[in-house]
């Protein structure tokens, strides 16, 4: 059923996958400006992978051309995919923190005064503030969390594309 509703609505699908990138990227909000909570270096490069699938999707879901859908779909998977490989990497931070935990500069600080060649390994290095866990859902931090949501986008993209690969049922049709 769900693979059928897949085939037959992608826009909506990833008009669906959008929206809750949005939702999600509201969440971060709430908890940054009203909870309090302060961002690490790692936390920003996930929001901004967030942001691509959100607007990768939401391009996607405009046309209803199927090369336009899969285009954007593809570029939503590599979005997925970095955003996962970072939520993987803090919460195995978190899990096995560094034996000298140091708190580092911020991830501007980072970006401002260092060339890029140097701040990236610096970002994923992680810092004091990557490794501290400041609020938990049934057990999970929000890198987990936000690891699970970035695979499900991924698959449920790489399903799309996956089937929008097949010849469609009318080409199957005329050709039996």
């Amino acid at each position: 059923m769900v693979l059928n509703w897949i085939d037959q609505a992608p826009r909506r699908v990833l008009a669906l996958i959008s929206a809750a990138c949005v939702a999600m990227l509201a969440f971060g909000m709430y908890l940054q400006h009203v909870v309090g909570l302060d961002p690490c270096p790692m936390c920003i490069v996930q929001r901004y992978a967030l942001i691509g699938v959100a607007v990768f999707a939401a391009l996607g879901s405009l046309r209803n051309s199927r090369g336009w859908w899969m285009g954007w779909a593809v570029a939503g998977v590599a979005a997925a995919g970095f955003g996962a490989f970072v939520a993987a990497r803090q919460s195995w931070l978190q899990w096995y923190p560094p034996e000298i935990v140091t708190c580092g500069r911020d991830f501007y600080g980072m970006i401002e005064n260092y060339p890029i060649s140097r701040a990236v390994p610096m970002i994923f290095r992680g810092s004091g503030d990557c490794t501290k866990i400041d609020w938990t859902f049934l057990g999970g931090s929000i890198a987990n969390w936000t690891f699970l949501a970035f695979v499900a986008f991924g698959l449920v993209m790489l399903v799309m594309l996956v089937r929008g690969l097949r010849p469609s049922s009318r080409l199957r049709a005329a050709a039996a």
